[in-house]
């Protein structure tokens, strides 16, 4: 199609008549693969006779079309684009960037950081020879620049190895950069357009410093030329002419964005060189050097522009944080700490304070939306650019490195503040000053609660300065001291009267809460749709403690509210590109929150088939490549839709090749969240599981675990949880897929020659276990054809021996390990002889016994340590009780008790059932138990009445191999058989007891 025509088309897919609009689209949707397509767009952005809204729509098609087809995903897949196009592309987009608006400058950038990032330097070598050239050219500089931006941003986080091409860019760049970076800043009045220019030079030097300093800068001179040219404009005021007088408008000006993308590069130089003790000997005496002839200059530079605080001039907020972060960094370096003291009384209460309190923009915000005003309060992003949260960070690392006098000096400031506001009248009362006193007192709970003679007087400030505040006709206050009171709700109280008070204030009785649950939960999640934040994933989960089952009414309807706002939390990400990680963290507080109310419904499994349909498009839609920022919570969601529903849809199960897809595709990192809905689908749907061929379910999930186990690559640490999925398999198939017997076999034993870790060795031995209490006869043919049995039993028998210095087992050390090692190796005695010669039989059947006495002695004491638990839920002593949750979390557990089949938490149940991190594999001596009842075809099987009847069916059947066998019993052996039938007996009573107890009870 010519040039015109496109043109048509283009002005067409722009109108307002769906049915021309969809035409058109479709016209360029037929037209976009063929040659020269993306050349006459090309043409068409920059031709400046033609319609802008063409040219935009035409930018738009362009940057879409690069960015999905450049460079296909599959490197097998065919080029969609001619290599002709490709290179005529690459030849005249780099010169079109200075002739283009900036809207359609942003789209033509993108495009070109697609190009860069696929190309250069294999397919585009001489980029940087272009760049160089025109950085020498008057009128070609911005583009030049803009370039050269876009090619150092794709090495900013790149490691060592990825970044050597950067070497190269800077090499040539740098030299020509700071020419011209002098020569800006020396132009008297200059336009704002200078300022644009040096900001993008900022960018670069910003791109390329941000993980290792090139070599070129370790040249004290290089280095002092950009230095003075840095020092020089952050101190240097802004011009005044040209100031936008919109605040908004103002904080985005060029000159002040220079000086933000400064106190950046600054700050970060701050971080990578201000202490020595971190420093590789390559670039200690550079640190040396910062330190000794920059570090001071920049806090002088930081310190000048913060006095605009004190005399009530302009400072961005952003620029005011990035100074308070390089303050709090110098705190603890006691040369930058010399400084600053002579100056600490003017920083602490006449800048620090003044930021704390409530403000003009606060007001603005309180009058106009304070549900936003409260909702910024806990916005991370905020967090991350507020001044105010700076000023937090100074005082907290101010009084915990360097309390002395100060803490004291600065409590009695706002203990000044609190009498004076007690003291005036209600239209003098400095309300302002009293909500940043307030803030500090929060800010400071930490240390307050440690620190004499302040941790005795908590009560009392409480009940003079902050209670009171409740029923404060300032709205602020009110939200400040709810805020405050939570902070200390921990403090213990010496009269209980002051802490009812304070229950009061916050809310009177949380029965009152009831009638107006609905409108609560409705206000609740509005605030939840909107930010991501722990404090109110907290209180979701008390509200939902609280109210349990009363929930049900409402679980469908919030979860269709959580649902629709995380839908708008993603179009905002993609929508707006400065929105993308506010919009990316308040979806996953929607699903986390979509968690939480599924977990309230748990004893209600008929609400699970009402809320799937809401659910399964965000699970379709994030559980492909779209969705790896929240993965982890939409598997957390898959695993309780298939836990809790009374059966697994077939909608449902649609989701299994898009989880299998991913997991081969790119989501190694997910496996441990993956293997939780995957037994879920395998244990509860093992009828469809084993009998449906489209899809091959069976056949997906061998191929997926024989690509990881086989992969050299592969750490054993990440493949821990394959093994636990073949285990999965044939306890839920048993006597259903003796022909994955000897694959999965094959493929674990060769995984076990290559295993190093313990832990690894393990659980592919369990895997071993499993086949053999799923077939014996089977298993132990295939490992004899395999050649590989005496070698797989001696191991075995090595890792069941292995103890540690403190006697404690090396290996199997759940209750859960043993178990399965138990019923493999019973499995084995009741083989006839032709399979199992008479002294492999003895050493299995001793090996079975000690196995059993420790699962019966380690099973004991769990059950002693939760009726000890049970009794006295807060009687713990305080350093017994971190050192047993420092013990469980080396161990991979959490420190919770689970409470039966009610309490599930996908996490704690993946690692429950052997799937604790690899790092914790061994640091512990303690034999442990698993926190919850877990929910295996096993479960109902007890190894002690296993072993006693295996032995008595082989007494029956073979009673003179019997005979040989206990003849071959020394004394202590005898007594462990005569105990474990002993205590067989008395599990039989137990079982029995406990069914007619459970009959009872229904």
């Amino acid at each position: 199609m010519d040039l015109p025509s496109l043109v048509v088309v283009l002005r067409a897919a722009l109108s307002h008549a769906p049915e021309e609009r969809k035409a058109a689209e479709a016209s360029l949707e037929q037209l976009q693969y063929t040659p020269q397509h993306l050349v006459r767009l090309l043409q068409i952005i920059v031709d400046g006779n033609c319609d802008m809204a063409v040219r935009q729509v035409a930018s738009i098609h362009f940057k879409n079309f690069v960015a999905k087809n450049w460079s296909p995903v599959d490197p097998e897949e065919k080029q969609k684009i001619p290599e002709t196009d490709k290179s005529m592309v690459r030849e005249n987009i780099l010169g079109f960037v200075t002739q283009l608006p900036p809207l359609l400058r942003a789209q033509l950038g993108e495009s070109i950081k697609t190009l860069i990032v696929v190309d250069y330097p294999e397919q585009w070598p001489n980029l940087l020879h272009w760049v160089t050239h025109n950085l020498e050219s008057q009128d070609q500089i911005f583009g030049a620049l803009y370039v050269l931006r876009i090619l150092a941003r794709k090495y900013e986080f790149k490691s060592e190895e990825e970044r050597i091409p950067l070497y190269q860019v800077v090499e040539e760049s740098f030299p020509r950069l700071l020419n011209i970076f002098s020569k800006l800043v020396q132009i008297p009045n200059p336009p704002i357009e200078v300022a644009d220019l040096i900001k993008l030079i900022c960018k670069i030097f910003w791109s390329s410093i941000y993980l290792e300093i090139p070599k070129q800068l370790f040249d004290p001179n290089v280095f002092n030329a950009w230095m003075v040219l840095f020092l020089n404009l952050l101190e240097r005021p802004v011009p005044v002419e040209g100031q936008p007088s919109d605040p908004d408008a103002r904080k985005s000006w060029g000159w002040w964005k220079v000086k933000k993308w400064i106190a950046h590069i600054l700050n970060r130089l701050y971080t990578r060189f201000a202490d020595l003790k971190i420093q590789k000997p390559e670039s200690k005496a550079f640190a040396q050097m910062f330190q000794k002839n920059y570090a001071g200059k920049i806090l002088g530079c930081h310190l000048q522009l913060l006095n605009a605080i004190r005399t009530g001039g302009y400072l961005p907020d952003r620029v005011i944080n990035l100074i308070l972060q390089y303050l709090t960094n110098s705190v603890t370096k006691n040369s930058m700490y010399q400084l600053m003291q002579p100056q600490m009384d003017i920083i602490m209460f006449e800048i620090i304070f003044p930021l704390l309190c409530f403000n003009d923009n606060d007001q603005m915000l309180w009058d106009e939306d304070p549900h936003e005003y409260v909702r910024k309060g806990y916005d991370i992003i905020e967090d991350l650019y507020s001044p105010r949260t700076a000023a937090m960070d100074f005082v907290n690392e101010l009084v915990r490195k360097r309390g002395k006098g100060n803490l004291q000096k600065f409590i009695h400031f706002i203990v000044g503040i609190f009498m004076r506001y007690d003291e005036a009248s209600i239209e003098l009362k400095p309300y302002r000053q009293k909500d940043g006193a307030l803030l500090a007192i929060g800010t400071l709970c930490d240390r307050l609660k440690q620190t004499d003679p302040y941790k005795g007087e908590l009560e009392r400030m409480l009940v003079q300065h902050v209670f009171p505040e409740f029923s404060s006709h300032v709205g602020h206050l009110r939200a400040k001291a709810a805020w405050v009171a939570g902070q200390y709700a921990h403090i213990k109280f010496a009269d209980q009267n002051n802490f009812r008070k304070a229950m009061h204030c916050v809310i009177a009785d949380l029965d009152e809460i009831r009638p107006i649950l609905p409108q609560l939960l409705d206000e609740f999640f509005k605030l939840m749709s909107e930010v991501e934040n722990e404090d109110l994933v907290f209180t979701l989960e008390t509200i939902v403690d609280r109210f349990g089952e009363e929930m049900a009414p409402y679980a469908l309807g919030l979860c269709q509210s959580l649902a629709a706002a995380f839908w708008r939390c993603m179009a905002s990400s993609e929508a707006d590109e400065e929105a993308e990680d506010t919009g990316a963290l308040a979806a996953v507080g929607c699903l986390r929150a979509i968690s939480t109310i599924l977990e309230s419904i748990s004893s209600l499994p008929h609400l699970y088939i009402q809320i799937e349909p809401t659910l399964l498009p965000i699970l379709r839609k994030m559980l492909t490549s779209d969705g790896q920022d929240v993965y982890e919570e939409v598997l957390e969601i898959v695993s309780y839709m298939t836990f809790y529903s009374p059966s697994i849809s077939l909608d449902m199960w649609s989701l299994w090749p898009l989880i299998m897809e991913a997991l081969n595709d790119w989501a190694i990192d997910f496996f441990e969240n993956i293997l939780v809905p995957l037994d879920n689908y395998v244990s509860r749907g093992t009828e469809h599981f084993l009998t449906c061929k489209d899809p091959d379910y069976q056949h997906s999930l061998w191929k997926a675990l024989s690509s990881i186990m086989t992969d050299q690559n592969m750490e054993d640490s990440d493949i821990v949880p394959a093994p636990k999925l073949i285990e999965v398999f044939f306890q839920n198939c048993k006597g259903q897929v003796d022909h994955w017997v000897e694959p999965y076999l094959r493929l674990t034993i060769d995984r076990l020659r290559r295993t190093e870790k313990p832990y690894l060795k393990s659980l592919l031995l369990q895997v071993i276990a499993n086949t053999l209490y799923y077939n014996p006869s089977l298993a132990l043919q295939k490992l004899h054809t395999l050649g590989v049995a005496t070698e797989i039993f001696n191991l075995w028998f090595v890792m069941l021996q292995q103890v540690k210095k403190s006697g404690q087992r090396a290996n199997f050390k759940r209750e859960y390990a043993k178990k399965v090692c138990c019923l493999g190796l019973t499995s084995l005695i009741g083989l006839p002889a032709s399979h199992i010669p008479g002294e492999a039989l003895e050493r299995i059947f001793k090996s079975t016994l000690e196995l059993l006495v420790a699962y019966k002695d380690q099973v004991a004491e769990s059950k002693r340590q939760n009726e000890a638990a049970a009794e006295d839920l807060d009687g713990f002593d305080a350093d017994e009780e971190d050192e047993e949750v420092e013990s469980d979390k080396e161990m991979g557990l959490d420190d919770e008790d689970g409470d039966g089949a009610n309490t599930f938490n996908p996490q704690s149940f993946a690692e429950v059932r052997g799937f604790h991190r690899e790092d914790s594999e061994d640091d512990s001596d303690d034999e442990f138990s698993d926190d919850e009842e877990l929910q295996t075809p096993i479960d109902e099987v007890d190894p002690f009445i296993f072993f006693v009847e295996t032995i008595q069916a082989l007494q029956a059947s073979d009673p003179a191999r019997f005979q040989n066998l206990m003849q071959t019993m020394d004394f202590h052996y005898q007594a462990l058989a005569s105990g474990v039938a002993q205590h067989a007996e008395e599990r039989k009573t137990e079982i029995a007891k406990e069914k007619l107890e459970k009959a009872n009870a229904q």
